[in-house]
């Protein structure tokens, strides 16, 4: 099938009882055993397996072009997972510009349980060689990454992954498997924020780990997904199942929006730095041209001035919603370094911006009154 009809269709099925064309929600904790203890309808325990959550993780599957998936409560739970399926003593090489609440988990909880972290400008593949070593299990990608939006050639460090024996995992949340196909470049697991594009309507919170091969690593992700309990709730798989059906479609939207918006921003006056991979200026447009269909909707500005007219500039927007996340209809902006906090690596001058479905010229308009 091509992708447009998987969106609507993988993991979706006819209820055989009912003819109910929509899912029913199945918000049962425990499920009924046969008399010699057995439960041959595949569910024991909502902690386990429930309907919901396995028609998500077979939707999630095949739009990756995986063997099978693990939903979770949220990213960072997805995240966690992969880095518990390691063991105390392994090296991780990861972005220096990951989403920060990956850069946390790896310097602030998974060190202080033995984890070695490595962080490194994935654009630069000659750091990204030097980094690994004979205890690296794993490198982590994030492209394009959050929030200057750099590009990794995923096939580059994917070979340079497994000439040192280490897994390979790409974040492939912004990109989504409408505009890119990690897999196809050598990944051995993706990761996604289901609360985002997958989502795609401000309304859920979760995570998946889906994987090429169902290999013993797999296994143990999907272990610590029952063990640990960060699962998410059958409404929750509903609503992301629900998003995926007009994905492809809504990446469109969102990409052909953010290129308006960013080729206006590069044109304004009161504009430092427009970060968009599909601005022929941005360093890795090339490599996104080659590895993704469209070039996705987020974008960063850095507007001329320092914090304080970054935060004027927020102040006045009227269309966009002063808001932290990405992926809904609605168009979002914050300051991202407020967000991240101490130790931030983000200009002070700049401003995330997520494309949503508005008509762009209204989304154009506003942000020129801000930046006036």
């Amino acid at each position: 099938m091509r992708f447009e009809t998987l969106a609507v269709h993988a993991g979706h099925r006819v209820d055989p009882s009912t003819g109910a064309v929509t899912p029913a929600i199945h918000p049962s904790t425990t499920f009924e055993r046969e008399p010699d203890g057995s439960y041959p309808r595949g569910f024991l325990y909502a902690r386990n397996a429930n309907p919901n959550r396995n028609a998500l993780e077979e939707c999630l599957a095949a739009l990756e072009g995986g063997e099978a998936a693990a939903a979770f409560a949220s990213a960072s739970a997805a995240t966690s997972a992969v880095f518990l399926a390691l063991e105390p003593g392994d090296h991780v090489v990861a972005p220096v510009d990951a989403y920060h609440g990956t850069c946390r988990l790896l310097r602030d909880t998974f060190s202080r349980w033995g984890l070695e972290a490595t962080f490194v400008d994935m654009t630069d593949v000659a750091a990204v060689r030097r980094a690994v070593k004979p205890s690296t299990k794993l490198v982590w990608v994030e492209t394009p990454s959050n929030p200057l939006w750099k590009v990794t050639d995923i096939a580059v460090i994917c070979e340079i992954a497994r000439a040192g024996g280490a897994r390979f995992v790409c974040d492939n949340t912004t990109a989504t498997p409408a505009l890119q196909s990690p897999f196809r470049l050598g990944a051995d697991l993706i990761v996604h924020a289901t609360t985002k594009f997958l989502g795609g309507h401000g309304d859920v919170i979760g995570g998946a780990v889906v994987t090429r091969t169902r290999d013993p690593f797999f296994e143990k992700v999907r272990a610590i997904q029952a063990a640990g309990g960060a699962v998410p709730s059958p409404f929750d798989c509903w609503l992301v199942l629900r998003g995926v059906r007009t994905l492809p479609y809504r990446m469109r939207a969102h990409s052909e929006n953010a290129l308006r918006v960013a080729a206006f921003l590069a044109r304004h006056p009161g504009v430092e730095a427009v970060h968009y991979p599909g601005l022929p200026s941005h360093p890795g447009h090339d490599i996104a041209r080659r590895q993704m269909a469209q070039f996705g909707g987020m974008a960063s500005v850095q507007v001329k001035g320092d914090r304080d007219r970054a935060l004027a500039v927020a102040a006045k927007v009227r269309v966009f919603t002063r808001a932290t996340s990405f992926g809904g209809t609605e168009s979002l902006l914050e300051h991202r370094a407020s967000i991240e906090g101490p130790g931030t690596r983000t200009p002070e001058n700049l401003l995330r911006l997520s494309i949503g479905l508005e008509n762009t010229d209204d989304l154009i308009e506003d942000l020129d009154q801000a930046l006036a």
